[in-house]
């Protein structure tokens, strides 16, 4: 995955370098790190983002699913650059899937990016800690532990309507729909669908989300949907009727008794080719948790189209505006280089 930052001489320019290309570019370019990318610049980073996430999930355990929702929705269309987060006329923010995207989420990682800069400066993206808090409301939920890789830089502009309107839809998406969308992101093994459609072992959903779930009434458990949405039409389902708040596999446990939320829930225990995984994750949360560990990582570096190419927002919800520059310094030793703005 990349060039990883060092303490002796040379890795200490090479993050010099990256500093000073925030202050003076107005694009920038980098191959991303493992764990431990910001740890020169930002050794606070980590226990800032644990305890945000952590005092957020104590008031509203919410939040977890809402942030694994933005962090799919952000990587699938161009890769995880944080363009979800930009709002405005013609953002992804406005396009139909993402209408419903959590807005106390968005804001969670908004933030953190405050925190951070604050105690740092303008040295680590809104792409790195919405990765980083999403990671943390899965352990702090009940999930495993992965690495992310870090060193993503946050997108000049959102997405496009057609790459936000590829998304998976949850409600009607076939086993071989949804596979050819995960392949096209790099996510080419079954595996990788089946254990990070358990992201639905946190959250809930609206009646209108699985109504061709509940109409085809096709199962007691379908009737039961469609029963509580008639009585109470903004009633919110669990998509995890086992355990619910807790990230688990109960999730999978529901699908092997025909008690999927959506109609793509209940495709991967239908499909010959899913079913033995599910099973699987059902009878052993640790292979759930080894499969979407490695599979949120591989999430985490989707391809994007022109490479990491960005800057740091000083704002997750807009591009920076362009600031003058007065001098760029070369100072000539391990320390790299310096720049006044």
């Amino acid at each position: 995955m990349a060039m990883a930052s060092s303490s002796n001489g040379a890795g200490t320019v090479v993050l010099a370098f990256v500093t000073v290309a925030v202050l003076v570019s107005p694009a920038l370019s980098a191959p991303l790190d493992g764990a431990g990318f910001h740890s020169a610049t930002c050794p606070q980073l980590e226990s800032i983002v644990l305890s945000s996430v952590q005092a957020a999930l104590q008031r509203e355990v919410a939040l977890a699913a809402g942030l694994l929702r933005i962090f799919f929705h952000d990587c699938f269309p161009q890769g995880c650059d944080a363009s979800v987060y930009l709002k405005g006329s013609g953002t992804e923010q406005a396009m139909v899937p993402n209408a419903t995207l959590q807005p106390r989420a968005l804001q969670l990682v908004e933030d953190i990016r405050a925190k951070v800069h604050a105690a740092c400066g303008a040295t680590v993206s809104c792409a790195d800690i919405s990765a980083l808090a999403t990671r943390d409301a899965v352990v702090l939920s009940g999930g495993p532990n992965y690495t992310v890789p870090q060193g993503q830089f946050d997108s000049l502009a959102p997405a496009s309507e057609n790459a936000v309107n590829a998304l998976p839809s949850p409600a009607t998406s076939s086993v071989s729909a949804l596979a050819r969308a995960f392949s096209a992101k790099g996510l080419r093994d079954l595996a990788d669908l089946v254990a990070l459609s358990g992201a639905h072992t946190v959250g809930r959903t609206g009646c209108q989300f699985f109504r061709d779930r509940a109409q085809r009434m096709d199962d007691a458990f379908s009737r039961r949907l469609a029963a509580n949405c008639s009585a109470a039409p903004s009633r919110l389902q669990n998509l995890d009727v086992v355990t619910p708040d807790l990230f688990d596999n109960g999730y999978y446990k529901a699908l092997v008794n025909s008690q999927g939320v959506f109609t793509s829930d209940m495709a991967l225990i239908k499909d010959r080719t899913t079913a033995p995984i599910v099973r699987q994750f059902a009878q052993s949360k640790d292979a759930f948790f080894a499969q979407f560990a490695k599979s949120m990582a591989k999430l985490a570096a989707a391809p994007r189209p022109g490479g990491n190419v960005g800057e740091i927002r000083r704002s997750c919800f807009s591009p920076n505006a362009p600031r003058a520059i007065d001098t760029v310094v070369d100072a000539g030793d391990e320390e790299g280089f310096a720049a006044s703005v």
